[in-house]
């Protein structure tokens, strides 16, 4: 049974409201995001403000996300924002949440990357948010990127994104993978492209419910847009570049052989915090300009 949003609360009250919708340690998290959200307060404030009232408008409107949130929504749609590597970046229901494995994704093209004011070359396919490519020309401001998308709804979330940002060295084009990059070359291609199986139940539960089928998605074993990028990865690299994918925990063995058969030397795969596969890698023969 419901239970109805006190008349005139404080943010204690409609927290203690909304543990009846979100009653797990994690909901109630959730519920002091979605007030601190609505109130445009940081987390700070609820230490020494709890007991203050708030205003019925704001209330009214926390009550809504609440129970929106209990029916699923995914809290990152419900503010319109996810934090990701040091960036916040706006998310809408045109987009794939960022989330925090895919920072791995990050790391492992910085690695790769040096910080010596070589002027760069860097291709994120597939961007949605921008998070990888905005992620990735922070911290290279001295590259430039080029990030890419094949929907403009969602690509128009990405170029916001970098304007939120201030980042300026990444350039924005629609297209599907490699025909969006033309004729050119680049020095660390980058992808977090759909690999779930179409028929995977995990695709029907949980924030998945409501993110896009085509940002998730990939074919009957989840590789279809994996076995695209293997194997044009070589024309798109300069000699000595990189080629790194994020894909599913259990499909390591599979993207290194898809990456393996394209012709790539050192491929090798990454786990993440959890000890699960996740980033598989491989390098165009060759020697690059920094060897």
């Amino acid at each position: 049974m419901s239970v109805p949003l006190p008349a005139a609360a404080c943010a204690a009250d409609l927290l203690a409201w909304a543990g009846h919708h979100l009653p797990t340690p994690e909901g109630r998290a959730e519920a002091r995001l979605l007030l601190l959200h609505v109130l445009g307060q940081p987390a700070v404030w609820l230490f020494s403000h709890d007991r203050e009232p708030v205003d019925p408008a704001a209330a009214r409107r926390f009550g809504e996300l609440v129970v929106r949130r209990a029916a699923g929504e995914p809290v990152a749609y419900l503010t319109g924002s996810r934090g990701f590597w040091n960036l916040e970046l706006a998310v809408s229901p045109a987009t794939l949440i960022p989330r925090p494995e895919t920072e791995l994704l990050v790391e492992q093209a910085l690695l790769r990357l040096p910080d010596d004011g070589r002027p760069l070359r860097i291709a994120d396919m597939g961007t949605g948010t921008g998070a990888v490519a905005l992620a990735i020309a922070a911290e290279r401001p001295q590259a430039m990127v080029l990030a890419t998308d094949l929907l403009g709804p969602t690509l128009a979330v990405a170029v916001g994104n970098a304007q939120r940002n201030g980042i300026d060295n990444v350039h924005f084009r629609r297209g599907s993978w490699y025909r969006a990059l033309g004729r050119d070359r680049f020095d660390v291609i980058v992808s977090n492209p759909p690999y779930i199986r179409s028929d995977d139940a995990h695709l029907q539960q949980g924030d998945l419910r409501f993110e896009p089928p085509a940002a998730l998605a990939s074919g009957e074993d989840g590789l279809e847009a994996i076995r695209i990028i293997a194997a044009g990865a070589c024309d798109h690299l300069v000699p000595g570049g990189w080629l790194l994918l994020e894909h599913g925990w259990d499909q390591g063995p599979a993207v290194r052989a898809l990456l393996d058969a394209a012709g790539l030397e050192q491929v090798q795969t990454v786990v993440d915090l959890e000890g699960r596969d996740r980033v598989s890698l491989g390098r165009r023969p060759g020697r690059s300009l920094w060897d």
